[in-house]
């Protein structure tokens, strides 16, 4: 069988960087070089400074980075050398989560390798077998054809998205019945038919795969002529917009139907904690929907840069003009974004944000002071944030009955980051 002894990434981003660094670590027979045409990102991959978060990676990179693994922009000499080329291709689809990936690369629930079913096919299918062998069970490592492997990769992360659209969609119906979805959540948790994951409600979901994986196979369904299948899909989109919208209107309702000049902190910008990753993150869309209504907006993350929050919010599709140097400012820290705030919005369930002092808060706070748990990270804290004076209102809750009566008064349009720019419609 052919031995691979040097393996080509083509591109070092979120997907490329942990996974051919994973590979160096585990394989250090193999030498692994990753390319890219961003000089700027190869130059920060062989800096102390990564270019992106994630738990563990930066001691994996450290322990090969110069002496099996390398980061490159001679993108060209790289492939003539390589006995085997990743590319972001669904043939060997990843599975990872963002803010657990190198735990999931290194203990996978399973690698899928999928190729053609011809003999030279099936040789690099084997090849690239034996490279996951090093660590991984070969129990654990799937052969398929290569459509096979393409749609479970679209399959598995609609499957998850929809489990969260599903809950969401639960979390309404408490809010308007006076359930609590976490009590709902884990009542059907508890059959094995359905179990306990992703059943966490939310201001909806994000990152780089869910909604692009979910629209894929809508598009593909409809390419196939499988409307009836596309459309099934598309409501799991629908929902999570629907969300969104749903949560910045609650906002905006409770605010006494109008935010125009008022101060907004928002706590997380991240789609998700553990991760400095902002693609379709729904603090992008919460923010825009505030924006449009005249929300000074005061944004901290503790993993996302300054420069990224204004890049994506300065998006043809989020804002126009002069929008973001008027409305937001970027905090150095909560404390700092909540001083003098109306109202404070968690969109992101950094653990930070449970351990904050709150009474420091409601002190520099106007009043009534606001919270608006789009993440349910401070279920714990009801009474005593109560205690201390704020308004709390969260995701699938009410959490008492001396709270402000919410009932929407208007419907906040759609939109999306994929859709070409035009003119705003006002609510």
């Amino acid at each position: 069988m052919f031995e691979i002894k040097k393996i080509c990434c083509i591109g070092a981003g979120y997907v490329g960087g942990p996974t051919c660094s994973v590979i160096a670590h585990m394989c250090p027979e193999i030498r692994v070089t990753v390319v890219d045409v961003n000089e700027s990102r190869i130059h920060a991959w062989n800096s102390p400074t990564l270019p992106i978060y994630e738990p563990g990676l930066k001691e994996v990179v450290e322990s090969c980075r110069g002496k099996n693994l390398f980061f490159s922009t001679n993108i060209d000499d790289a492939i003539k050398e390589a006995d085997l080329v990743f590319i972001s291709v669904l043939s060997n689809p990843e599975f990872l989560a963002e803010g657990t990936a190198i735990k999931d690369l290194k203990n996978p629930d399973r690698v899928l390798i999928g190729g053609d079913e011809t003999p030279e096919g099936q040789r690099a299918v084997q090849a690239l077998c034996a490279v996951y062998e090093h660590w991984v069970p070969r129990e654990k490592i799937l052969t398929t054809n290569t459509w096979s492997s393409e749609l479970s990769k679209l399959a598995a992360n609609a499957f998850l998205a929809q489990r969260i659209s599903s809950i969401n969609s639960i979390s309404a119906l408490c809010e308007a019945t006076g359930a609590d979805v976490e009590e709902v959540a884990t009542a059907i948790g508890m059959d094995q038919r359905i179990g306990n994951k992703f059943l966490k409600a939310s201001v909806g979901f994000g990152g780089s795969c869910f909604q692009k994986d979910v629209l894929n196979l809508v598009y593909l369904c409809e390419a196939l002529n499988l409307p009836e299948v596309a459309r099934y899909w598309q409501q799991v989109i629908d929902m999570n917009d629907y969300q969104r919208r749903r949560f910045a209107s609650r906002i905006i309702d409770s605010l006494f139907n109008t935010v125009t000049d008022k101060k907004i902190a928002i706590l997380g910008f991240a789609f998700k904690k553990d991760t400095g990753d902002t693609r379709e993150s729904s603090s992008i869309y919460i923010s825009k929907y505030l924006m449009d209504e005249g929300a000074h907006l005061h944004i901290y993350d503790p993993k996302v840069p300054r420069e990224q929050i204004v890049v994506d919010l300065s998006h043809p599709g989020v804002s126009e003009d002069d929008q973001v140097s008027r409305l937001v400012t970027i905090s150095k820290d909560p404390y700092e974004a909540c001083d003098g705030a109306h109202a404070v919005v968690i969109c992101t369930e950094w653990d930070m944000f449970k351990e904050l002092d709150y009474e420091r808060i409601h002190k520099k706070m106007l009043k009534p002071a606001f919270i608006f748990d789009g993440r349910r990270v401070l279920d714990g804290l009801h009474n005593e944030l109560q205690t201390i004076g704020f308004q709390i209102e969260t995701i699938g809750k009410k959490v008492s009955s001396k709270r402000i009566p919410y009932a929407p008064s208007g419907e906040i349009p759609k939109f999306s980051l994929q859709d070409p720019p035009n003119k705003k419609p006002k609510v």
